[in-house]
């Protein structure tokens, strides 16, 4: 890798994950500046739900290197990762459904020691989402399915992350509430948090994002700026219904 790829904020290069005798993840190089949206399109399959894997170390790269803020850390534990600032926000919420709101939140900053910080950070949560200083004494079953995705994301964002990775995070919404995630992303750009999304809703994704990465049985095919990927014929006819 030259030096100007690891002056990146976060970049990924040539990088493959296997699973026994097939490759869910070939070659692929992307980055992410800082400050920016990235989205990662692709039909079920494609090794996007992989490649977020390999970026949080939950499984072994077969090749390539991962850089974040100048150093290589695709070596390093995913906890270690964690303390980096690269948190992800999984598919399926995932919260811990009998414990409150308020300690599935506390769960997001284990690894935080300054007390004062985690309760400025929990305030700034709670101003994102009400709901959820509403419900902050209700267990995390007990909240609708897009109470539970803004507790997911509350979660992450009190991990500190500097690079947000978020996968699929308006699977299963009914649409007003997506838009109201939605609304919520675009918010965390405004609060210094660089993303890369993984979302089924590609015309949203592109509305949102501003570049985006297209994967296909495990390799990149297509990459730009959202706002010409948005007129791509090919990107209309697979993604767009058009």
């Amino acid at each position: 890798m030259d030096w100007q790829s690891k002056t990146h904020f976060f970049s990924v290069s040539n990088l493959s994950v296997k699973y026994g005798g097939i490759c869910a993840v070939n070659q692929i190089s992307l980055d992410v500046s800082e400050g920016e949206i990235v989205a990662l399109l692709g039909a079920n399959g494609a090794g996007k739900s992989s490649t977020l894997s390999a970026i949080t170390g939950t499984c072994t790269i077969a090749s390539g290197e991962i850089w974040f803020l100048g150093e290589r850390i695709d070596t390093l534990l995913p906890s270690d990762r964690v303390r980096k600032g690269i948190v992800l926000c999984p598919e399926g919420r995932r919260i811990f459904p009998h414990l409150t709101v308020l300690e599935n939140l506390y769960a997001g900053a284990f690894l935080q020691k300054n007390t004062l910080h985690i309760e400025n950070q929990l305030q700034k949560v709670y101003q994102l989402f009400p709901v959820l200083a509403q419900r902050s004494t209700q267990s995390g079953r007990t909240l609708s399915g897009g109470e539970q995705q803004m507790l997911a994301i509350g979660r992450a964002l009190m991990s500190f992350p500097k690079l947000l990775l978020l996968d699929e995070p308006s699977l299963g919404l009914a649409p007003v509430v997506a838009q109201k995630i939605f609304q919520t992303i675009h918010e965390l750009r405004t609060i210094g948090v660089s993303m890369l999304l993984v979302e089924q809703n590609a015309k949203a994704a592109l509305e949102l994002a501003d570049r985006a990465y297209v994967l296909e049985t495990g390799k990149i095919v297509k990459s730009g700026h959202c706002s010409e990927l948005k007129n791509d014929p090919a990107i209309q006819s697979a993604y767009l219904g058009g």
